[in-house]
C-alpha cells in the first residue's frame, strides 16, 4: 500500500479519499477510470497505428503484381482475402471501375478519407482523456480548498491543524493525480497522431496510385474491345 505523509502525522491515501466525502470518492473513481481508459487507448493505438497493419508489404506486393497484369478480379480477390484499410480503399475504387479512372480515383479517395477518420477518431480519445483529467483534478482542488477554509471557521486547536492539513493534502493529491494521467495521455496522443498521419499519407498515395493504374488498365481494355 502506498503511504503518504500528511502535515500532521501519517495519513493513508485511502483515508484522504474517504474524508473527501461523496464528491471526493466520485472524483477519485472518475480519475481511476480515466487512467484505465488512457492505458487501454495507448495499448489500442500501439496495436492499430502500425505500418505493418495499415500498409502490409506482403499484400501491397501481391496487389501490385495483380495491377501489373491489369486483372481487377485478382486484385479484388487479394483484397477480400486480407481485409484492412488498404483493401477497403481499393475495393471502393474497383466497385466503380466501369465508370472510368476518375470515378475510381474519387471513390478510392473518399474511402481513404473514411479510413483516416476511423483511425484518428480512436487516437483522439487520448486527447479527450488528457483534457478531462486535469479538470477533475482541479475540481478536487477546489473541493479541498473549500473544506480547508470551512475548517478554519469551525475547528480550533490541534484538531483544526490536522483537518486543515488533510484538506489541503486532498486538494494537492487530486491535482497531482490529474496531471500524472493527463501528461502521458497527451504525449501519447501527439506521438500516435503524428505516426498515424505519416502512415496514412503513404497509404493514400499507394492506394490512389494503384487505383489509377487499375483504372488505366480498364480504360485500355475498353478501347481494345471497341471495334
Amino acid at each position: 500500500m502506498i503511504t503518504f505523509l500528511a502535515a500532521a502525522g501519517t495519513s493513508s491515501f485511502f483515508r484522504v479519499v474517504a474524508d473527501g466525502g461523496a464528491l471526493g470518492i466520485v472524483l477519485w473513481t472518475v480519475l481511476a477510470l480515466l487512467s484505465l481508459a488512457a492505458c487501454s487507448l495507448v495499448v489500442d493505438s500501439l496495436i492499430r497505428v502500425r505500418r505493418a497493419r495499415l500498409l502490409p508489404a506482403g499484400l501491397l506486393a501481391l496487389i501490385e503484381e495483380a495491377a501489373r497484369e491489369r486483372d481487377l478480379q485478382k486484385v479484388r480477390a487479394r483484397c477480400e482475402a486480407e481485409p484492412g484499410p488498404l483493401s477497403a480503399i481499393l475495393l471502393a475504387g474497383i466497385e466503380r471501375s466501369s465508370e472510368g479512372i476518375e470515378a475510381m480515383r474519387e471513390s478510392a479517395a473518399a474511402a481513404a478519407e473514411m479510413e483516416r477518420e476511423k483511425l484518428l477518431q480512436r487516437v483522439h480519445f487520448l486527447s479527450v482523456v488528457g483534457n478531462l483529467t486535469p479538470m477533475c483534478g482541479l475540481l478536487g482542488t477546489v473541493q479541498g480548498m473549500i473544506l480547508a477554509f470551512a475548517t478554519l471557521g469551525t475547528e480550533a486547536g490541534a484538531a483544526k491543524n490536522a483537518m486543515l492539513a488533510l484538506n489541503i493534502s486532498q486538494a494537492l493529491y487530486t491535482t497531482a493525480a490529474g496531471l500524472l494521467i493527463a501528461v502521458p495521455a497527451l504525449g501519447c496522443f501527439h506521438v500516435f497522431r503524428n505516426r498515424a498521419s505519416k502512415i496514412l499519407l503513404a497509404l493514400e498515395s499507394a492506394s490512389l496510385d494503384l487505383a489509377g493504374r487499375l483504372g488505366g488498365g480498364c480504360g485500355e481494355g475498353r478501347e481494345d474491345e471497341t471495334p
